[in-house]
């Protein structure tokens, strides 16, 4: 089972920073991700989704790849292509992985301006580590479905000092 974590960063470049560093941990093996979505509540007042992966682009290429494939035996290939990115894009536009992108709208319509709700879906972590590579890098914990202990161990790494930077370690 999934946990969901919604954290509130005051800039989208800083939500963007955290989620890189996330991707960063996945790519360590020390936190799985289904989903992780920044929510910046725009000037018009609209709420502007940022997502890890475009599935209408997605459903495009795997479409013209197998339209292409399907057009070649049956002597088509650009027809065959055209129609498979068409129906492609369509299936990937009607595609929702992850987290709901209404749910997400819901939560973010309280955002102020400019601040940015970093949205993620977590399969597994290790827990410990992960929050000593958050510890001190803000945020306002907004919603989580995690049990109580796991929340406040959570706030408490986000709202911590961070730790001394090592020697040549550049930080932002």
């Amino acid at each position: 089972m999934s946990d969901l974590v919604v954290i509130v960063y005051p800039t989208e470049a800083k939500a963007e920073e955290i989620r890189q560093k996330l991707l960063g941990m996945q790519q360590e093996y020390l936190i799985e991700l289904s989903d992780a979505v920044i929510a910046v509540k725009q000037d018009n007042g609209r709420v502007k989704l940022i997502q890890l992966m475009n599935t209408t682009a997605a459903g495009a290429v795997s479409g013209g790849f197998w339209g292409l494939l399907i057009g070649a035996i049956f002597l088509s290939p650009l027809l065959g292509a055209s129609l498979g990115a068409a129906s492609g894009a369509l299936m990937g536009a009607l595609t929702d992985v992850g987290i709901n992108d209404e749910f997400m709208k819901h939560l973010s319509v309280n955002l102020k301006l400019g601040n940015a709700a970093l949205f993620v879906l977590i399969r597994r972590m290790t827990t410990d580590k992960v929050l000593d590579a958050l510890k001190g890098t803000g945020g306002t914990v907004l919603k989580t479905s995690l049990d109580h202990t796991k929340e406040q161990a959570l706030r408490d790494a986000l709202a911590a000092t961070p730790p001394p930077a090592a020697p040549g370690e550049v930080r932002s």
